[in-house]
């Protein structure tokens, strides 16, 4: 996995994945802390802006907590 630049040095992002037609980000803390995003779920529009993102290494963790919220392929 990439480590997630965090900017702001505030985001509970550690690190991505990106492959072709989805990102997997995994998270500092939480029972699960890793997430898949597909295509599928949430969609392409949204893995194509999580994946500007996180290649930014700024607003990641923000654009997830508001608008992908819970719409995820899956967790673990």
């Amino acid at each position: 996995m990439t480590p997630y630049k965090n900017i702001n040095g505030n985001s509970n992002v550690e690190s991505y994945e990106i492959m072709d037609d989805s990102i997997t980000v995994r998270f500092r803390s939480g029972r699960f802390r890793n997430y898949s995003y597909t295509n599928q779920r949430p969609g392409v529009a949204v893995v194509n802006k999580m994946k500007d993102l996180a290649q930014q290494g700024h607003g990641l963790n923000s654009y997830i907590s508001t608008t992908v919220r819970s719409t995820f392929s899956r967790k673990w």
